[in-house]
């Protein structure tokens, strides 16, 4: 089945227009792929249900065509909602993803309601047909074993990327071809 569409999200604090995702946006409509990247909630309202809330305008357009890219918390959003949806997508693209506490209190407290409950794994992967994950040898946020439990847990395609840091501006990552090249990859192979 083809892929038509991407639902970018971004992490904790975060907006559409930083890091690599502008780039990843123009990348895929170039493909001719639907993106949408929402503005989720950042500082009291940072918790899942206000996430899941913002998110509630764009959930009809989730379906079996759909693939999603998160990185840092956002993978855990992804997660959650995979584990609560009825509907499947094509695949998820997980970048500094982790579940559990990093082990730095105030991202810890951020995050409890993203990353801090015993996740239904099978549910989860009965609605995504392929997982990739990305970490990175140096993230000075979310450890390399993070990715390597959730590679495991989803059956994913697991990534070590060296130099990378959190995958994010501060590291040098405006642009970030390997993903693109594996979102393409799927794309032409389910077209």
């Amino acid at each position: 089945m083809a892929i038509t569409k991407a639902i970018i999200v971004h992490g904790a604090g975060g907006s559409p227009q930083e890091n690599w995702f502008p780039w990843l946006k123009a990348e895929l409509e170039k493909l001719k792929l639907t993106v949408i990247v929402p503005q989720f909630p950042s500082g009291e309202r940072h918790s899942l249900s206000d996430w899941m809330y913002e998110f509630s305008r764009w959930k009809n357009a989730v379906d079996e065509q759909t693939m999603m890219i998160g990185h840092s918390v956002g993978p855990a959003f992804i997660l959650n909602f995979l584990e609560r949806s009825g509907t499947g997508i094509a695949a998820a693209f997980l970048v500094a993803p982790f579940v559990g506490k990093l082990g730095i209190e105030r991202f810890d407290l951020a995050n409890a309601t993203f990353t801090e409950h015993q996740f239904n794994w099978a549910r989860i992967k009965e609605h995504c047909r392929t997982f990739f994950v990305y970490s990175s040898d140096n993230d000075p946020y979310v450890p390399i074993e993070k990715g390597e439990f959730l590679s495991a847990k989803l059956d994913a395609r697991f990534k070590l990327v060296r130099g990378a840091g959190h995958f994010n501006a501060e590291a040098g990552y405006t642009r970030f071809p390997m993903l693109l090249d594996d979102v393409k990859a799927l794309v032409f192979s389910a077209s």
